[in-house]
């Protein structure tokens, strides 16, 4: 099993910049794939970021790209979303999410195993 912990996240005004941290713990992720969904009220899931371990590969989605920064320690098995230059619609909740990685499917939801439980981010207007 694999457990995903996050954490930062919060209420920031528009052009903030926000910092969400996540902690993966159970299993090797030298395979693996880590990144961040949201999902605000009354909205579907929406794909973020994901970076293989690696680092080599890394996908943003376009709302975000430019904005978004995401790293990852591998000796912590930790990832980091740097949130910059924040508007009203970045506000949602942030899932942090593990998987194997897929060229094809990274931006759905069902091809990450792993979720964690989730934490706020508001961006005030």
């Amino acid at each position: 099993q694999v457990q995903l912990v996050e954490s930062g996240g919060g209420l920031v005004q528009a052009g903030g910049s926000l910092r969400l941290s996540c902690a993966a713990s159970g299993r090797t992720f030298s395979n693996n794939a880590m990144g961040w969904f949201r999902q605000a009220p009354g909205k579907e899931r929406e794909f973020v970021v994901v970076t293989t371990w690696s680092g080599l590969i890394t996908y943003y989605a376009d709302s975000v790209k430019g904005r978004f920064t995401i790293s990852r320690d591998a000796a912590k098995n930790t990832v980091t979303l740097q949130m910059s230059s924040l508007k009203p619609d970045d506000t949602a909740v942030y899932f942090c999410v593990a998987g194997r990685y897929d060229s094809k499917s990274y931006s759905s939801s069902a091809s990450y195993s792993y979720w964690g439980q989730g934490t706020q981010v508001t961006v005030s207007s």
